[in-house]
């Protein structure tokens, strides 16, 4: 699908699925990605992924030959007027923090929504995770707004800045 440096990003399987337990909980546990604060397991994780349409694919960028990130198109609102936004998901493992891994991500991502004619992708990030605010400003995403005081993690409030990108048709 994309190979921007080592990195080659392809649609996820579920031999991928230990792997993207494995970085989804660290994300959790770090406390960098997500309000989720419950570590989830290999089932649950073959159970989302099982329960993904067409629309709604999950992504897995290797390097030599191992899953360091994956990224996925999420419903925005089930709604039928907001079919044609998306909201995304990134989360890369640890030890691949900072070498290119979202970013090529995120550029599959982006190619994939277009090709699955969104014309908009939406998201949520936490303001203290600066790598991934700068990685959405670098890939043209704008900040319309700050959820103050969105969710409780460690016992404190987090706030939660909400990022848009309009989409070029594909040429």
């Amino acid at each position: 699908m994309s190979e921007p440096g080592n990195v080659t990003v392809r649609r996820a399987t579920m031999t991928d699925i230990p792997a993207i337990t494995r970085i989804y909980n660290q994300g959790i546990v770090d406390r960098l990605a997500t309000l989720e604060t419950d570590e989830r397991s290999e089932s649950e994780r073959a159970a989302w992924l099982t329960a993904r349409d067409e629309r709604h694919p999950v992504l897995a960028a290797e390097r030599n030959g191992a899953v360091v990130g994956w990224g996925s198109l999420n419903i925005f609102n089930p709604r039928p007027a907001y079919r044609f936004v998306a909201d995304f998901s990134v989360y890369v493992a640890r030890e691949a923090r900072g070498s290119g891994v979202g970013g090529a991500l995120l550029v599959a991502l982006i190619a994939e929504a277009r090709r699955l004619e969104f014309h908009k992708l939406a998201l949520a990030a936490f303001l203290h995770n600066a790598a991934g605010m700068r990685l959405y400003r670098k890939f043209g995403f704008r900040l319309v707004g700050v959820y103050r005081e969105q969710g409780i993690l460690d016992g404190r409030w987090v706030d939660v800045a909400i990022m848009e990108r309009l989409l070029e048709p594909p040429a």
